[in-house]
């Protein structure tokens, strides 16, 4: 029996019905990566302690609600005893002494982590090309990209070899690379989940959460996510609900936000088809179409390229050589070390975003620059404060179009950096969002992207799930529909 493809709620029912114990599906789970070792989705695994928590768990079986779940963890998640490299060369031997918060939670509710999942360096990317430890390959082609930055993660979801995996999104780093892998995911409210002990990338943007092959999957591990946590200052103290409680609500009445300021000319005319049959399902399940304005919406890409690239040039100045991770050999004074570390060190993409937030902060053009584009960042969260005051969620394609190939944009940074058109207003506004399977392109997948208000993840979740008992684009894989 293997747990190829199974969800998290098939994997416990496997479990209490006892047709596979807690090491025979870790077992199963190594088998599964090294078959698809060629998909490069892990940079380091866990095997002998995830086999040992197996055993315990099949010796002294265990009532928590995840306990016995195999889980990938991203790489930019801090495991006390295990290598955490952030996909880059200068911290590629890096141990911490310490665990994330998230991955505590998740742990502590029974999931057995499998090892590290491969990214985008510092989580900079839209289709895991940056990694040191090279290209991660998407199960639907071996030549498309995974999308970014949690490309090993959504990569392992849609080969099978997980029914879950954790990830982070700074602009669409959960939803983008779960679109074009064709699984689900979903990015909390800011706050929702401590970031204490992720690997910051933009302080202000990053958060975590699940990815999984369904909404009601990633509400179980939601529920176990989320924490207060007094570790992270930007940790919100307000009441975490139990996301599964309201996943099979009635959409009758309920009202989705259609943007008509959204320019959907660049797009690849099948996302638009995909999407527009996705809303008529939602019409067919009782919900309504309400037009809402987003007037900032097409400034949201130039801002969070202001903003993003300030905070990494401020948080990536830890990392010189100094106290933790690589260092260069043979400096000749302090600025040697530093400069030699950092040059050694980083990947060209890294660089570059250093480059652009120390230019938009520096002196004489901090106001030109990232004063402005914070400004445009509070009128998109003003946007839509306004529009949730007549709708429920809002709904976008989620991605210009499906999986490209790998190369194919990697010498154009701009129309890189476009890639994430529809997924970054989310982050700068701090809103919930998910992405789940809506239809195929050319036999590969293509997501739609699910917006909620503030504190709201119940809604896109319920939204979310609804939709999935009603059509199967999230039972599809590279090997054909799931039975």
């Amino acid at each position: 029996m293997t747990v190829k493809y199974k969800t998290i709620k098939e994997i416990k029912k496997m479990i209490s019905q006892k047709e596979i114990s807690h090491k025979e599906i870790i077992q199963d789970v190594y088998k599964l990566v090294k078959e698809n070792a060629n998909l490069n989705a892990f940079i380091t695994l866990n095997e002998e302690k995830s086999l040992k928590k197996a055993e315990d768990f099949d010796n002294n079986p265990s009532y928590r609600s995840l306990a016995g779940i195999p889980i990938a963890q991203k790489d930019l998640f801090c495991t006390k005893g295990l290598r955490t490299t952030c996909g880059s060369k200068i911290l590629d031997n890096f141990i911490p002494p310490y665990t994330a918060t998230v991955i505590e939670n998740l742990e502590n509710a029974g999931c057995i982590s499998i090892g590290k999942t491969n990214m985008d360096e510092f989580a900079m990317g839209s289709s895991n090309e940056t990694s040191y430890f090279g290209n991660v390959h998407n199960p639907w082609g071996d030549n498309l990209v995974p999308g970014g930055s949690s490309g090993g993660s959504a990569s392992a979801i849609a080969a099978g070899i997980v029914p879950a995996a954790s990830g982070t999104d700074t602009g669409g780093s959960i939803r983008q690379p779960a679109s074009l892998c064709g699984i689900t995911g979903i990015k909390p409210t800011y706050g929702r989940v401590s970031r204490w002990g992720m690997i910051a990338f933009a302080s202000s943007l990053d958060q975590a959460g699940p990815m999984a092959r369904t909404a009601e999957d990633c509400a179980l591990l939601l529920n176990e996510m989320c924490s207060h946590d007094i570790k992270d200052t930007t940790s919100l103290d307000n009441e975490i609900p139990n996301f599964e409680d309201n996943l099979n609500n009635s959409l009758k009445g309920k009202k989705i936000g259609v943007v008509k300021d959204l320019d959907l000319s660049s797009l690849d005319k099948g996302v638009i088809k995909v999407y527009e049959n996705s809303l008529k399902e939602f019409v067919s399940m009782g919900a309504e179409l309400v037009d809402v304005s987003l007037p900032n919406l097409a400034l949201s890409v130039p801002t969070y390229y202001v903003v993003a690239p300030a905070e990494c040039s401020s948080n990536l100045s830890r990392f010189d050589g100094v106290k933790f991770g690589r260092r260069s050999k043979n400096p000749k004074n302090l600025e040697e070390l530093y400069v030699q570390t950092r040059s050694e060190g980083f990947g060209d993409e890294v660089k570059r975003r250093i480059l652009i937030g120390s230019y938009v902060l520096s002196a004489g053009y901090y106001d030109a620059y990232y004063k402005k584009a914070q400004q445009v960042r509070r009128l998109i969260k003003q946007d839509f404060d306004e529009a949730f005051l007549s709708v429920d969620v809002i709904m976008t394609p989620t991605t210009r179009g499906p999986a490209f190939d790998i190369g194919s944009k990697g010498s154009d940074p701009i129309q890189m950096y476009l890639e994430d058109l529809f997924t970054i207003s989310a982050n700068l506004a701090g809103l919930p969002a998910m992405s789940l399977p809506n239809g195929n392109i050319d036999n590969k997948p293509i997501g739609l992207q699910i917006i909620g208000n503030f504190l709201d993840e119940s809604s896109i979740l319920n939204f979310g799930h609804m939709y999935q008992t009603k059509t199967n684009w999230h039972m599809f894989s590279p090997e054909g529909v799931i039975q």
